[in-house]
């Protein structure tokens, strides 16, 4: 079974470090708990029997735009054939946005 590669947008990758370094002003316990729990669940993206719903904030979204909520965070991502795109991670407390 061939393994997708994971790949973080710019944006993602900031809004993760954004919300673990927030967690860490109240328990840095709770941040790396958080933080272990949305890292393995990203990586279990690159097994292509892992699927989630399409994701109803993109415009035009063909079906490859795809997200899955985990410990309140939404996490929004695209996925090739060879890769996957971790496009933004949202609390979801916080009010969706289209794109």
């Amino acid at each position: 079974m061939q393994k997708r590669k994971v790949t973080w947008t710019k944006q993602a990758f900031k809004q993760f470090n954004a919300a673990i370094k927030f967690i860490r002003k109240e328990s840095d316990q709770n941040a790396d708990k958080v933080k272990a729990t949305l890292l393995d669940k990203i990586n279990d993206l690159s097994d292509d029997r892992i699927t989630h719903r399409a994701d109803p904030y993109k415009k035009s979204n063909d079906g490859n735009y795809l997200y899955f909520e985990l410990l309140h965070y939404r996490v929004v991502y695209y996925r090739t054939p060879q890769e996957v795109f971790i496009i933004r991670l949202r609390h979801t407390s916080m009010e969706p946005k289209k794109y």
